[in-house]
């Protein structure tokens, strides 16, 4: 098992879960920490203050019982606020703190904040130096390969964070402009990674165990960063930590087990969130888990209509019922 080692934290392990928003909350990112992903950072955080205060917030700013290094990932344009936001988190608890320059959103690039600051090398110069001289904690970097495909820079971005102190740089294999389309590329990955010292995973597109140690192969990554893959089968960081450690890939779950899975995480978002938004929450993740497995679209439909906790978790024990599976404890 490789161990990559970010300030004074030693990462045994290869497979990071990627913050997204309204995904990466604390019931999610607990239970990808025990599904074998070293590390989980939190949803993005404005870097001004001001809208700090609201439930959503605290929220996303909630590390309660979640194992360490705990990682806050902030997000902003302005080198003077981001290094406060960096300060007050750490003075909060963060161990490890992660700067966004890799949402391609519009709300967030229009603020200038996200892959927007690719555009800005200057910018990001100066964010960067002033947020790890804020902290004694590490700080880590998201980026994209740059704004657009005819301006890749993502190679000098990643040596400018080399020399401002970043101790660790994720990077999607697109660009702004992709979004999310098209297939990732994983070329100037690899040439970010013969270029920096730093530990560098590559993100993008790594939807199974097989695809991780293709495109760690491919660029000499570190490790790989998981985001979309990871819903409905946050089992896969053990899949990917065992091929990536030459070992025998673990059984594919049951059904039984993805529906206990299931279960505990519904009770943990019921418990975070409260009964009536947990529920509306849990939705998502239900249809993720079962998007795959027959009459899942019914299934779907009957979960949206139910608005009680005990009624959802009801449904769900049906479902599995009806596949055959032994019905769970309640």
């Amino acid at each position: 098992m490789g161990v990559i080692q970010i300030g004074p934290y030693r990462l045994a392990g290869r497979a990071f879960l990627a913050p997204m928003a309204g995904v990466t909350d604390l019931p999610f990112r607990r239970l990808c920490r025990s599904m074998g992903a070293v590390l989980a950072a939190g949803e993005m955080l404005s870097a001004d203050a001001r809208l700090w205060d609201t439930a959503e917030s605290r929220r996303r700013r909630d590390h309660s019982g979640e194992p360490g290094p705990r990682v806050v990932q902030i997000a902003g344009g302005d080198a003077r606020a981001m290094a406060d936001a960096a300060r007050r988190n750490a003075d909060a608890g963060a161990q490890i703190i992660d700067v966004n320059m890799g949402c391609p959103a519009k709300k967030v690039c229009n603020k200038d904040a996200g892959s927007a600051l690719l555009r800005d090398e200057a910018l990001v110069a100066a964010i960067l130096e002033a947020t790890v001289r804020a902290v004694d904690v590490p700080v880590t970097l998201k980026i994209r390969t740059g704004w657009e495909p005819s301006a890749r820079n993502g190679l000098r971005i990643a040596r400018i964070a080399e020399s401002a102190g970043i101790q660790a740089l994720a990077v999607h294999g697109r660009t702004r402009a992709c979004r999310f389309e098209g297939e990732a590329e994983y070329a100037t990955i690899a040439d970010i990674k013969q270029a920096v010292r730093i530990p560098v995973l590559a993100n993008g597109d790594i939807d199974s165990a097989q695809k991780a140690a293709r495109v760690i192969a491919a660029t000499g990554a570190d490790g790989v960063m998981v985001g979309r893959a990871a819903q409905g089968r946050p089992w896969i960081f053990r899949e990917i930590e065992a091929a990536l450690a030459g070992q025998p890939a673990p059984q594919e779950p049951a059904a039984a087990e993805v529906r206990d899975i299931m279960l505990a995480h519904l009770r943990d978002l019921y418990g975070f969130y409260g009964p009536s938004a947990g529920v509306r929450i849990a939705r998502k993740h239900i249809g993720w888990y079962c998007r795959e497995r027959p009459q899942s679209q019914a299934f779907r439909q009957s979960v949206m209509q139910v608005e009680s906790a005990e009624g959802q978790l009801e449904r769900v024990r049906e479902y599995f019922d009806a596949l055959g599976e032994p019905r769970a404890a309640a």
